[in-house]
């Protein structure tokens, strides 16, 4: 029989802290000790990318370089590459709940590129960068690179670039640039350096405490990434890198006009050409850096919606099909059975769910979808799960349970109140949480502004809506021992203990 199971939904950057946002710093090892604490199996992430325009960690300048947001200034103090001095007394932000993206944009970097002048005048760090330069030679120069120049032309998008020659990356104008912003790529590789250091380290505590850490990808890259730059031909572009079709969905519950995402999408007959190697690199890349992985907007794989390039909104557009499991068998036969979530929420037809089946991946069930429905019948329902399945509340793009309750209708109300034997007293967050732990689900991952029972200006995303948005963050003190207490509860009511916990 499959263990029961059960973790927490908390991006890094929701973590408290000194600095402006949370970072794998303390805050991030307190956390690890909380969901030991608590019993926890799974501490689950959103992608840990780069953030560009709009702050979302699904729109990133590299499919795998991480976010230098998230590099601890405290650690690299530890390290003697800053001193206290450096970044002590300088505000990050005024709100303790929020994070502020362009104060962070402005105060961060002259911090960081101080810290990258005291490791570059270290003769043995220069080693370690040597072998770390060695050890992500596919990616890390070209990101470095790409990154540098970007900056040169002021961060406008590539496509935007003024020397049309770099932007087709021709050899004699990459020369000229690499020589003349040899500094900044020297930047951008060290920041990745102190990045990966402290992501391993923070990793290698949690796994050593049997914590294991659920990762996320996004299904798609940025129109302005170093993929795009480097990879045009797996993407449908034009001569100017720009792309002739985007990705999206119809309208749908979130957006009547659609959701218009914008990343460009891939031309799967160029991907099945070379047995999807961008693919199996990417997803072998992922699995460095955690223990299961969690694929977003898993419907892509067997139709996508293909909206023109030139489009405003996303509700005209076409299904078309996707490379379906001939993708998921080669993965398979390359790498192995691997840990995989797929996310397959949205316009799940009988295709889809045959894809599902056919990689064996647990999908994902929605209960706020669930309950809404007062006739019982949603797939999403808590009584409709299946145990091959990871049960939440919500996502990212969902409201808190506190929002989302006060936002249903007299009648669904009363109906989630009676679905979950809720007591007069009781908070609504704790109601939902007994429910979703009850599920059969083989594993519940808990949103942590639920576990706080917060309000839904701790929502995360709203989707189709840019500015504002992945913001939030819990205060230390938010965390009670009575919170704590009922997490632990339900977790041993409903057997899902971290068994290696309770062997340790």
């Amino acid at each position: 029989m499959t263990q029961r199971t059960s973790g927490v939904l908390m991006h890094i950057t929701s973590l408290p802290g000194p600095f402006g946002i949370g970072t794998f710093g303390k805050e991030a090892y307190d956390f690890v000790d909380f969901l030991v604490e608590t019993k926890q199996t799974f501490w689950q992430l959103l992608p840990l990318t780069t953030t560009s325009y709009g702050d979302s960690p699904y729109q990133s300048f590299s499919a795998i370089a991480g976010n230098p947001h998230l590099i601890d200034f405290a650690l690299l103090a530890k390290d003697g590459f800053l001193q206290e001095s450096d970044y002590e007394g300088i505000c990050f932000g005024a709100d303790p709940t929020r994070v502020d993206y362009a104060l962070l944009y402005q105060i961060r970097r002259p911090i960081l590129e101080k810290a990258v002048r005291a490791f570059l005048a270290d003769e043995k760090q220069k080693v370690a960068l040597l072998e770390f330069e060695k050890a992500n030679s596919s990616w890390l120069n070209d990101y470095a690179e790409f990154m540098a120049i970007k900056e040169y032309f002021g961060n406008r998008a590539l496509q935007e670039w003024e020397d049309k020659a770099v932007v087709a990356r021709n050899e004699e104008a990459l020369d000229k640039y690499r020589l003349a912003l040899a500094d900044k790529i020297d930047y951008f590789k060290v920041c990745q350096y102190f990045f990966f250091s402290q992501w391993k380290q923070l990793k290698r505590y949690a796994n050593e405490r049997h914590i294991k850490i659920i990762g996320d990808m996004p299904i798609y890259v940025s129109a302005d990434s170093v993929e795009v730059w480097t990879k045009p031909q797996l993407f449908k572009l034009d001569s100017e890198r720009k792309p002739t079709f985007v990705a999206g969905v119809p309208a749908d519950q979130f957006s009547a006009d659609g959701q218009l995402w914008g990343n460009p999408l891939y031309d799967w007959a160029e991907h099945e050409k070379t047995g999807f190697s961008w693919w199996i690199y990417r997803i072998h890349e992922s699995f460095k850096l955690y223990d299961l992985l969690r694929i977003d907007h898993f419907k892509g794989f067997s139709d996508y919606w293909q909206v023109d390039g030139k489009a405003t909104v996303a509700k005209v557009g076409s299904w078309e099909p996707g490379p379906g499991y001939s993708l998921f068998k080669v993965v398979k036969e390359t790498l192995g059975d691997l840990p995989i979530i797929a996310e397959d929420l949205g316009n799940i037809d009988a295709k889809a769910r045959k894809l599902l089946n056919d990689c064996g991946y647990p999908g994902m069930k929605i209960l706020e979808f669930g309950l809404s429905d007062v006739t019982g019948k949603s797939i999403d329902a808590p009584h409709r799960c299946i145990p091959n399945s990871i049960a939440y509340m919500g996502t990212h793009d969902n409201e808190v349970v506190n929002g989302w309750y006060q936002n249903l209708s007299a009648e669904q109300q009363e109906y989630v109140d009676a679905y979950s034997n809720r007591k007069p007293i009781e908070p609504v967050s704790q109601a939902m949480l007994r429910v979703l732990f009850a599920t059969v689900s083989d594993t519940a991952i808990a949103t942590m502004q639920d576990i706080l029972d917060l309000g839904e200006d701790s929502r995360m995303n709203y989707p189709s809506t840019i500015g504002g948005n992945w913001q939030w963050r819990m205060r230390e003190e938010d965390l009670t021992e009575e919170r704590k207490a009922f997490l632990i509860k339900v977790t041993r009511l409903y057997q899902r203990v971290n068994e290696a916990l309770e062997e340790a």
